[in-house]
């Protein structure tokens, strides 16, 4: 499939995991990306890898997804070199903290909200200021459907994007569309701690499926809902995992 054929797409946290698996993806469907992410030496990788895929159709910017001055490098790029966006995926994402609530310092859980939430709001808004013309989808969590015991305020910002979502799709239609996905574990450096040794034989068998999440298996459901396949969808989020939401508890 040419899906996202002449498109352009920025991805922000797309230097590994699931973000670059859906610029990836994109890529091998015809579009032009522009990703983002901390670290310019995994940005350079990814890069790397994405012409692997589709030579040449992937930019890079290196810099903070909550810093004001990288979005507007960002956003002074994509005017200069492609006029406007087709489509943005708010992928960018952080839980510096493990433990109750209670226990997190206020600190963490403004910085939490900070890249989580306001940050993916701050996309959002540069995004559409500068023209963007088709879709957005914001990467969440199945921690932001229910208490995930250890997740905290990751789980907080997540429903907070949730909601988000939903908001801004109602705002913001008819001209685009904006929805999300809830991945449960995937093999991320996020997730590691979840997974890590011992722990994901364990956790795999919680999930009727029996294995935890790749990123290509949130790429593909990213891909669909960005795409003119999901033309009347929007508000919804897409839960991605692996049929637990399926067994009952108790």
């Amino acid at each position: 499939m040419r899906r996202f054929e002449g498109r352009v797409a920025l991805i922000t946290g797309a230097s590994r995991g699931i973000g670059l698996a859906v610029a990836e993806r994109l890529v091998s469907e015809g579009a032009t990306v522009v990703i983002t992410g901390r670290n310019p030496e995994s940005l350079t990788d990814a890069v790397a890898r994405l012409d692997t895929v589709a030579p040449g159709q992937a930019l890079a910017v290196a810099g903070r997804a909550d810093d004001a001055d990288h979005r507007a490098e960002v956003f002074a790029l994509v005017t200069e070199r492609f006029g406007a966006l087709d489509h943005l995926v708010n992928n960018a994402g952080i839980n510096p903290a493990f433990g109750p609530a209670l226990e997190i310092e206020s600190s963490v859980v403004r910085k939490i909200l900070d890249v989580n939430v306001v940050a993916a709001l701050d996309w959002t808004r540069s995004a559409v200021a500068a023209g963007l013309r088709r879709s957005i989808v914001n990467t969440a969590s199945v921690a932001g459907l229910a208490s995930s015991p250890g997740l905290a305020f990751y789980g907080v910002s997540k429903a907070a994007l949730l909601n988000l979502t939903q908001q801004l799709a109602v705002e913001l239609a008819p001209a685009l569309r904006v929805n999300a996905v809830a991945p449960a574990v995937v093999r991320t450096r996020l997730a590691q701690a979840l997974y890590a040794g011992d722990r994901e034989a364990a956790l795999a068998a919680a999930y009727p499926l029996g294995r935890i999440g790749e990123p290509e298996d949130v790429a593909g459901p990213v891909a669909f809902l960005l795409s003119d396949d999901a033309a009347w969808v929007t508000g919804h989020t897409l839960t991605i995992d692996g049929g637990a939401s399926a067994v009952a508890v108790g």
